[in-house]
């Protein structure tokens, strides 16, 4: 006992100085490790509780007071590397950090990954529609009466959020640590397996196709301000909510007492009645539905600010005041009955709104009265009812987050058999219609009344034969930005699809990035492919790029083919590829050919810039060809299977027998291999 004593001491000693160390890195370390944990935490909490949440995670990080004092389990290795007692090996360290503090804050490292990516993990037995039951430890820091949001970046730096949101927490995490953290693939796969990932050799796999061939631009982007949740900006979102709060509780406590003298009477009534659905007070939401609390946007504040969304819309409309009308639309929200019919796009929330919602527009359109709400940035939401008749209101619910000057230009007011009816963006300085499928024909002027409304334009058809196909291309005012015009087309949701277009590859030329599909290369090319959006009608969709990656000579000739990858990209994030031939044909509208067809993929955008795509091709002279052609980073294309053959460069062709079932496979600059997409 008396040797036994000392080394207790020596041990308490030891594992003091493993705490201090830990604690010195985190204090030293504490943006980096935010920012790692806001990274791999994930995107569904929202930007305001992911940044809480990844400082309440790093705060966290160090063991609790009780476990410091168990100097009896502390592992020699412990002792050598500074870590806590009790505490679990600390992985290699990066050369920058190799030390007794860089090994300390491996381990800090190690637990912070651990905490972020077990917000994602559900128990076997724990119900899916709750958070996970790391989600629900209650968080410090709290805030209270603001939202914090980290600086907002730009288009790439959405996409690489939107990239991020689409993987899930162990692929984020490695994505995170080989470009924050400078660790090598084997770095990751040993930190992410100590972190409890259940795969983590299949996340770095995957990680490594995020962001490529940029990985210096993503890199840069990571370390922006975007994902920075040390440096927020504020906003008080909720000073409405906070009021209501108050007069919610003064009622509920005012309810309490009178439910206590009356509950004898309710039971009476209700089982005389036979029972009745449950329903909260009315009064609880009362300030919510009240119209005198909607909130109003000036006239003039969309020329006024840089965020040009939804948020910057006056409202407008004849019945702008009519209280009973958006009373009854507010209480629709709120409850519906079996009347009102609603719809929502898909991954739209159709819950009441938590604050009051900014009205957009009220009034009367097409024989019915129509208003507009926009919910927190989120929703917008459109509230119909017939002016006459019998027939039952309408209740219609679409995402519209971080929408922008093109994808928040236009809603949906009114939509008929024949056509339908927009409000425009009050940015929007001129606006004609033009068809598709006649690319040589001008655009005709679109007559706007003085509330915004437009006159009816034709819908494309949903069946049948594809004759036309009406857009609408609208002019930004240049208090906005100058020459800006853009092709925005109805797809059956509230909100129309922002067209884009990427030009052919340039020869040692950068890759080209996504340009207004008002050229006339753009025109053309979308005059072979407009039909092809009839398969994306009512899926949520926000804007469809079609990216003329690669260009063909055909055997047996002079003639070429282009290559196209129409991606679509929802509200909700996942996005859907259809990769198309356009081989020669005798009219400029002639279909082209669908030859791969890929849903919730990043093929064809920043993070999936590689493509290879091939198809069954017969020539005049009836020969049949297996053709194939890949992005501009492919450097040689092999088939194999019923036809073997290779080629260097980005196309290839080989004679081969209708339908042979071919493989095909490229070689990319840098490395690495690419197959073909089905």
């Amino acid at each position: 006992m008396p040797i036994h004593q000392p080394q207790q001491r020596t041990d308490v000693r030891s594992d003091r100085t493993g705490v201090q160390q830990a604690e010195a890195a985190l204090v030293e370390h504490y943006p980096r490790l935010v920012r790692l944990a806001y990274v791999v935490l994930p995107p569904a909490l929202g930007r305001h509780r992911r940044v809480l949440t990844a400082h309440a995670v790093v705060q966290r990080a160090l063991p609790a007071a009780a476990s410091r004092t168990q100097s009896s389990r502390v592992p020699a290795q412990s002792r050598r590397t500074g870590a806590p007692a009790g505490a679990e090996p600390a992985p290699e360290a990066p050369s920058a950090d190799r030390g007794p503090s860089g090994a300390a804050y491996g381990w800090v490292r190690q637990r912070v990954l651990r905490a972020a990516l077990a917000h994602e993990r559900r128990p076997r037995w724990w119900p899916g529609r709750l958070p996970t039951p790391a989600a629900l430890r209650p968080a410090v820091p709290v805030v209270w009466g603001l939202r914090l949001f980290p600086r907002a970046g730009g288009v790439d730096e959405l996409a690489l959020d939107r990239a991020l949101s689409a993987v899930d927490g162990p692929v984020r995490a490695a994505f995170a640590l080989h470009l924050l953290e400078g660790l090598d693939e084997s770095g990751a796969r040993e930190l992410l397996g100590g972190a409890g990932a259940a795969d983590p050799a299949g996340a770095v796999r995957r990680a490594a196709r995020l962001g490529s061939p940029d990985r210096a631009g993503a890199q840069a982007m990571l370390r922006s301000g975007e994902f920075d949740p040390c440096t927020v900006q504020t906003r008080p979102s909720d000073l409405l909510r906070r009021r209501h709060r108050v007069r919610a509780a003064a009622l509920a406590a005012v309810l309490c007492v009178v439910a206590g003298g009356l509950a004898v009477a309710v039971e009476e009534e209700e089982g005389a009645r036979g029972g009745g659905e449950d329903r909260a007070p009315a009064g609880v939401f009362a300030p919510v539905l009240d119209p005198a609390e909607l909130m109003r946007t000036a006239a003039e504040r969309w020329a006024d600010t840089s965020r040009v969304d939804f948020t910057a819309w006056p409202a407008r409309g004849g019945r702008t005041d009519d209280d009973g009308l958006l009373g009854r639309a507010l209480r629709a929200w709120a409850g519906p009955p079996e009347s009102v019919r609603v719809s929502a796009t898909p991954g739209t929330f159709t819950v009441p709104p938590a604050q009051p919602p900014r009205l957009l527009f009220a009034g009367e359109v097409d024989g019915a009265a129509v208003v507009l709400f926009h919910d927190g940035g989120v929703r917008v939401v459109r509230y119909a009812e017939p002016l006459s008749g019998s027939g039952g209101a309408a209740l219609d619910f679409a995402r519209t987050d971080d929408a922008d000057v093109t994808t928040g230009a236009a809603v949906v007011v009114s939509r008929t058999g024949d056509g339908a009816r927009f409000l425009l963006a009050p940015w929007i300085d001129a606006s004609t219609t033009r068809d598709l499928l006649a690319p040589d024909t001008p655009g005709r002027a679109l007559e706007v009344g003085p509330d915004g409304v437009t006159a009816a334009v034709p819908r494309p058809a949903a069946g049948g034969a594809c004759g036309t196909w009406p857009v609408l291309q609208l002019r930004s005012s240049e208090r906005i930005v100058e020459n800006h015009t853009f092709l925005v087309t109805d797809l059956g949701d509230l909100a129309p699809v922002h067209l884009t277009y990427t030009p052919k590859p340039g020869r040692g030329a950068p890759a080209r990035q996504p340009r207004e599909a008002t050229s006339t290369e753009a025109l053309v090319a979308w005059a072979r492919t407009a039909c092809s959006l009839r398969t994306l009608a009512g899926s949520g969709v926000r804007s469809v790029n079609n990216w003329a990656f690669a260009e063909q000579k055909l055997p047996e000739g002079r003639a070429s083919a282009d290559w196209l990858c129409t991606r679509a990209d929802t509200w909700r994030g996942p996005g859907r590829v259809l990769v198309q031939f356009l081989a020669p044909a005798a009219s400029p509208t002639e279909p082209a050919a669908v030859v791969a067809d890929r849903d919730d993929t990043a093929l064809c955008s920043r993070f999936g810039q590689h493509v290879l795509a091939g198809t069954h091709w017969r020539a005049d002279s009836g020969r049949w060809y297996v053709l194939a052609a890949g992005s501009r980073a492919v450097t040689r294309i092999e088939a194999s299977g019923a036809v073997r053959g290779a080629a260097g460069g980005p196309t290839f062709a080989v004679r081969a027998p209708r339908g042979a079932d071919v493989e095909l496979t490229a070689s990319l600059r840098e490395g690495g291999r690419l197959a073909a997409v089905h």
